[in-house]
């Protein structure tokens, strides 16, 4: 059973559904998310609500990386270890510990809007 997403912060919601839409095999960053939440400037903020998300949601958070194009959980964290396999199991490939945003940065010209 799924947690109901109406109980979260309205914020959290926004930026939750927007994470539910990153396609396999790409990869948004935080400041990509809050703008397209309706929260341009809120890159923390994604990050709080990823820190405060119940597991049962079932979102792709292992797809949000940081603008540079790397994993922001520090290299020693199992976390590290955890989304950079997630991610490397979608075809994303990594350089000197970093994606190629030009090629896995997703373009979402096809979100649907009305989710909002």
């Amino acid at each position: 059973m799924k947690p109901d997403i109406k109980k979260t912060h309205p914020n959290y919601q926004r930026i939750y559904k927007v994470i539910g839409q990153i396609p396999y095999g790409s990869v948004a960053t935080y400041g990509q998310i809050a703008r397209l939440a309706g929260l341009p400037g809120q890159a923390r903020m994604v990050g709080y609500a990823l820190h405060s998300s119940p597991d049962r949601l079932e979102l792709p958070w292992h797809r949000v990386i940081n603008s540079q194009g790397t994993i922001s959980f520090p290299k020693a964290e199992v976390a590290y270890d955890v989304q950079r396999s997630l991610l490397e199991a979608e075809g994303i490939i990594f350089k000197n510990d970093r994606v190629n945003l030009r090629r896995y940065q997703w373009n979402p010209e096809d979100i649907d809007w009305n989710f909002l």
